[in-house]
C-alpha cells in the first residue's frame, strides 16, 4: 500500500472514530431539543421582557416556546433564552436535517437573532446578496445556498 493511501485511510478512520465519540458525548442523557438557545442583548431586563408576550418575533411561536431572561454575566446586558416546549421528532436535530433546513430549532435561533436586532437597533439588518450568488454557475449556487442556510444556524 502506498504511503498516501495509508495516510488517507488513517485520516478517514480517525475522522470516523472522532465522529462516533462526539455523537456519544453530545447526548449525555438529554435530548438536543430541550436545550436553551441564548442570545445576549445589550439592554436592561425591563427593556427586553417583562412577563407579558415575548418580544417580537418570538411571539409568533405562542405557547410552543418557553422564554426566560436573566442578567448577563458581568452585568453586560440581558440573556434572552428560548426553547421549544414540544418534543422534537427523532432525527430532527441531526446534521442532515440541519443542512436541509428541517431542524425546528433553526426557526427559534433566527427569531432570537431577530429579537436581539430589534431590541438593540430597532430593525433587523440583512446583508446584501453577493453578486456571485445570483449567477447561474455552480459556485454561485453554492454561495447562495450557504447564505440561506446560515440564517438558521448563525454560521456558515
Amino acid at each position: 500500500m502506498k504511503r498516501s493511501s495509508r495516510t488517507l485511510l488513517l485520516s478517514a478512520s480517525l475522522g470516523a472514530a472522532a465522529a462516533v465519540v462526539r455523537a456519544r458525548r453530545h447526548r449525555p442523557g438529554g435530548d438536543d431539543g430541550d436545550r436553551w438557545l441564548v442570545v445576549t442583548v445589550n439592554r436592561a431586563i425591563a427593556d427586553v421582557y417583562e412577563g407579558g408576550p415575548p418580544p417580537r418575533p418570538l411571539d409568533r411561536f405562542g405557547d410552543d416556546l418557553e422564554v426566560r431572561v436573566r442578567p448577563a454575566p458581568g452585568d453586560h446586558g440581558t440573556e434572552l433564552s428560548a426553547r421549544l416546549r414540544r418534543p422534537l421528532p427523532p432525527g430532527a436535530t441531526s446534521l442532515p436535517a440541519r443542512l436541509a433546513g428541517r431542524d425546528p430549532r433553526q426557526e427559534v435561533r433566527t427569531a432570537l437573532r431577530e429579537a436581539k436586532a430589534l431590541l438593540e437597533a430597532g430593525e433587523v439588518m440583512l446583508p446584501d446578496r453577493p453578486p456571485t450568488a445570483t449567477g447561474g454557475t455552480p459556485a454561485g449556487k453554492l454561495v447562495g445556498l450557504l447564505g440561506r442556510r446560515s440564517g438558521g444556524e448563525g454560521v456558515l
